[in-house]
């Protein structure tokens, strides 16, 4: 079970918004109306790594080593806002590895909620953040309390508490297919193993870029990242798929303007995975994880537009 903070240190309102997202039908093509797409969008902090950063945070302060320290992760941002924000509630300072080539809207945030960003060279990505971070923390243990989102354990656990249970009840238990684009692994191996529980059957489609060198933030190329997550299980998932940027931003595009539905190019990834899974199995019963809301990425006008 996730540690609960309750009794030593008060757990801030803000915290409980976290989670309880709907799951909205998509319907893209026909035949599609057996596609629904968990709006994590609407979690406070704009994106699904709102859970993994509170489970995260409350580990922490059960061990004690919050809010004495300073949390320090590398991040593409999405989870670096979700530990800046619920730390601002709580009084705990954050300190972010991030690539230099994170959008803007991502620097502009953590900034605002008040987050030291040390800013890591964009040709490295999240892997040459994590080298630095850990350069960091083992420079100054008595300063950083590494959180490590690609290996602690509170990850996943948040999605087998939280984003699985919810998805089994909205769904009445009818999914034939789990979709997610996979970073940290954690919301596929969290949710993964909930779901596989309840339903042997459920088939988990994990999906990644379809090369290294890729324009979808957070996601990584997983066989060939210099730092495979310790999270990941790769025998968790039935299925691994690649889809490449144009296609994630295509389908992007067509969630906004044929759905209404604002998401990033990670969410758009996952929906492109899902549709050809409705064309292979158009009886399927598909939910996907929406990751998070497209307005972090409005500086990047001409993905926006048709080629």
């Amino acid at each position: 079970m996730t540690p609960t903070v309750e009794g030593l240190v008060p757990e801030p309102e803000l915290w409980r918004a976290v989670g309880n997202t709907p799951l909205l039908p998509v319907e893209l093509e026909r035949g599609s109306a057996r596609l629904y797409l968990k709006a994590e969008w609407l979690n406070p902090g704009g994106s699904v790594k709102d859970r993994a950063a509170r489970s995260i945070i409350r580990d922490g302060l059960c061990r004690g080593e919050l809010p004495g320290k300073r949390l320090l992760d590398a991040s593409s941002g999405n989870t670096g806002i979700a530990y800046a924000m619920l730390g601002a509630a709580a009084g705990i300072d954050v300190t972010i590895c991030l690539p230099a080539n994170a959008s803007p809207e991502r620097k502009a945030l953590l900034e605002i909620y008040g987050a030291e960003v040390v800013l890591t060279d964009r040709l490295t990505g999240t892997d040459g953040a994590v080298e630095r971070a850990l350069e960091l923390a083992a420079e100054f243990p008595e300063r950083y309390f590494y959180a490590d989102q690609y290996g602690n354990p509170a990850n996943p656990q948040a999605h087998r508490e939280t984003t699985g249970p919810e998805i089994w009840a909205q769904s009445e238990g009818r999914l034939t297919h789990f979709v997610a684009a996979m970073g940290t692994t954690g919301t596929m191996m969290g949710t993964g193993r909930f779901l596989k529980e309840k339903k042997p059957g459920v088939r988990l489609v994990g999906v990644q870029p379809d090369s290294p060198l890729h324009g979808l933030e957070g996601l990584k190329h997983l066989v060939s990242t210099a730092h495979l997550p310790a999270l990941y299980d790769p025998e968790l998932p039935d299925r691994v798929v690649e889809i490449s940027t144009e296609a994630a931003d295509r389908t992007a595009r067509r969630l906004a303007r044929e759905a209404g539905y604002l998401v990033g190019w990670s969410a758009g990834a996952a929906v492109a995975a899902s549709l050809d899974i409705l064309r292979e199995y158009p009886e399927a019963y598909v939910v996907v994880v929406g990751c998070d809301t497209g307005s972090r990425y409005l500086s990047e006008p001409h993905r926006w537009t048709e080629p």
